[in-house]
């Protein structure tokens, strides 16, 4: 049996009650994504069911990512117009589309992308996303060092979200890469970040050749370190197409 080229999996965690994150998984759009919610009660569940829900059909009438992510952006904000319940509810997203022997990375907010290389010339483990967050900010200025970025008291402050009231549209950051042979994409929601470092993650997906193993055994970690969050996590590789199909399938 061919391996699986993609994985995911979400957990509410050891404290809180709701999971607010949500997973965008369409294979037949090569579309992957996280969102990560936030507002409370409910609201947070429905930010980040909205945004995927939008993002999923954005791309299916032929918008780009960057077009599919703001519109989800005005999504989230029509439904808290029209649910006032709702009101100041909205999310972070990461999301990737491949398309050929390339991908996009696109996102807003904290939820982060990762490229996990592992060839003949060593393993690596390369943020591709910068954090929409207070912290990233001080760190860019200069007021603190990158080792207080992971343990300063606001590091969860984040700049901007889908759904935010004082934005009419959002700033939409992406990354064009081209596939090469090895490479995992990992996607996540702070829920990992803040639990189990960088290192930490490379050491997990040095332990692993499978991607269904690696990401339960990042999401393990995370509850292992507390669980103080909702942690998702999503690992997927080059889509197989025409002749890679094939061979795939004979497990070649």
């Amino acid at each position: 049996m061919p391996l699986p080229y993609y994985n995911a999996k979400t957990d509410v965690g050891l404290v809180r009650n709701n999971n607010e994150d949500a997973l965008l998984v369409s294979p037949s759009l090569k579309l992957w994504a996280v969102a990560d919610g936030m507002g409370g009660h409910a609201s947070g569940e429905v930010a980040s069911a909205v945004a995927n829900i939008t993002i999923e059909e954005s791309i299916e009438a032929g918008a780009s990512l960057s077009e599919a992510i703001q519109r989800a952006h005005k999504a989230v904000l029509n439904e808290a117009t029209e649910q006032p319940q709702y009101r100041g509810m909205g999310s972070t997203i990461v999301a990737v589309q491949s398309s050929g022997t390339q991908y996009q990375v696109a996102w807003v907010g904290d939820s982060r992308a990762y490229l996990w290389t592992h060839s003949q010339l060593g393993r690596q483990l390369e943020q591709l996303t910068t954090d929409h967050s207070y912290v990233q900010m001080l760190y860019q200025a200069g007021a603190i060092t990158a080792k207080e970025l992971n343990t300063h008291p606001e590091r969860n402050v984040i700049t901007q979200c889908l759904g935010s009231l004082e934005l009419s549209s959002v700033n939409v950051e992406t990354v064009d890469r081209e596939w090469r042979k090895g490479d995992w994409l990992l996607l996540c929601s702070d829920g990992l970040t803040d639990a189990v470092g960088d290192q930490a993650i490379c050491d997990i997906l040095s332990a692993h050749t499978e991607i269904p193993s690696a990401v339960d055994a990042l999401v393990q970690a995370a509850l292992d370190n507390g669980g103080r969050d909702n942690v998702s996590v999503l690992i997927v590789s080059r889509p197989p197409t025409g002749f890679n199909r094939i061979l795939r399938a004979l497990g070649v």
